[in-house]
């Protein structure tokens, strides 16, 4: 990794992330702090610039930035680093499976409002008499 000083302008063309992003993360402590040029402009390493399509791999996985702090921390730890961070990606992909059951339960629910519309809209085609199911499981708190 060389020592070169790279402008944000440069960084955010680099990663396709905003320049509010990336000082977003190095606010958040994600990104070491830059460097600062005497007329103030932020200057990033090259790593720095690594790290941030670390974060945005990461993310493209679906963890969250205070996951991603996390491995970052692991990623530069040498004892247990990997068992830790299987761990972690069980557990996500535990909560995948969970939000994926969720998500299977609302389409059977969906499905249902659906068929209950379209009795409706059989015994009334206009809509205008008779109540909404929709409206109506929504009301009952279904």
């Amino acid at each position: 990794m060389g020592r070169e000083a790279i402008f944000i302008g440069e960084v955010s063309r680099k990663t396709g992330l905003s320049i509010h992003t990336i000082r977003f993360y190095e606010a958040e402590g994600l990104l070491p702090e830059a460097s600062r040029t005497e007329s103030g402009y932020r200057l990033f390493s090259s790593q720095a610039v690594e790290q941030l399509q670390f974060i945005q791999k990461a993310q493209a996985l679906g963890f969250a930035l205070d996951e991603i702090r996390e491995l970052l921390v692991l990623r530069d730890r040498d004892t247990d680093a990997c068992s830790i961070t299987k761990s972690l990606v069980e557990e996500k992909l535990a909560n995948i499976r969970a939000k994926i059951e969720a998500l299977a339960a609302l389409e059977v629910e969906l499905k249902g409002v659906l068929v209950d519309c379209g009795r409706q809209l059989r015994r009334h085609p206009r809509g205008g008499t008779g109540r909404c199911p929709v409206l109506a499981r929504a009301a009952r708190n279904e």
